[in-house]
């Protein structure tokens, strides 16, 4: 009896090996195939995600043909029969014959009201609006008060105080703005209107002529 017990013992522990071997590569084979799957629907929510944004385009563009869709539905469909299938083409045809009018002058109004929300109409440059601040004020004004009205007067732009600082520098050495300092601070002001005289001096080289 021993004699037979001892090959039963070593068949069984080989048995167990190959099994818990087996498990291990079964185990690592199911987690290689569950990322490619995770990997795999990112994939495909991506592509149905740009897929619906194509969609909505081109029915804001007016376009009435069905969009093409995806191969998967096609293949899981039931196929017809020969009979069937040419109806249904014939159908089609007849359909595609006899568009819709009223969908179709809809889509395009639609797709109009988005061209023109798209093509807002033009706003002034930062650079106008402090000229035209600049003309409005009385009396000097430090970069940031300026920035403050401008802000407050077009909340729906982003104005930052730094870069309408660097604006009216940039206006004041194209004599568009002028610039006073009190102490420490800046203030700028709309630049002093010309003399009257000024053609007088356009005529001092005709003088010079004669």
């Amino acid at each position: 009896m021993p004699q037979t017990a001892a090959p039963a013992t070593e068949l069984t522990s080989q048995y167990v090996a190959q099994v818990t071997n087996d498990l291990e590569r079964n185990v690592k084979e199911q987690e290689r195939l569950s990322e490619e799957i995770a990997s795999l629907q990112e994939q495909l929510a991506a592509v149905q995600h740009d897929h619906s944004v194509l969609v909505n385009v081109q029915q804001a563009l007016g376009v009435t043909e069905a969009p093409a869709q995806p191969s998967a539905n096609t293949e899981s469909a039931v196929v017809p029969s020969p009979r069937q299938k040419t109806r249904a083409a014939r159908g089609g045809k007849q359909k595609a014959r006899k568009p819709a009018v009223a969908p179709k002058k809809a889509a395009l109004k639609k797709a109009e009201a988005k061209s023109a929300d798209a093509a807002p109409a033009a706003q002034p440059t930062l650079v106008e609006l402090i000229r035209r601040h600049l003309l409005e004020l009385k009396e000097p004004r430090s970069a940031a008060e300026i920035s403050a009205a401008l802000v407050q007067a077009h909340p729906e732009r982003q104005i930052a105080a730094k870069v309408v600082r660097v604006t009216l520098e940039g206006l004041v050495a194209k004599s568009q703005a002028e610039r006073t300092k009190q102490g420490r601070s800046v203030f700028y002001t709309a630049p002093a209107s010309k003399p009257a005289d000024a053609p007088g001096d356009e005529a001092q080289p005709a003088e010079a002529d004669s």
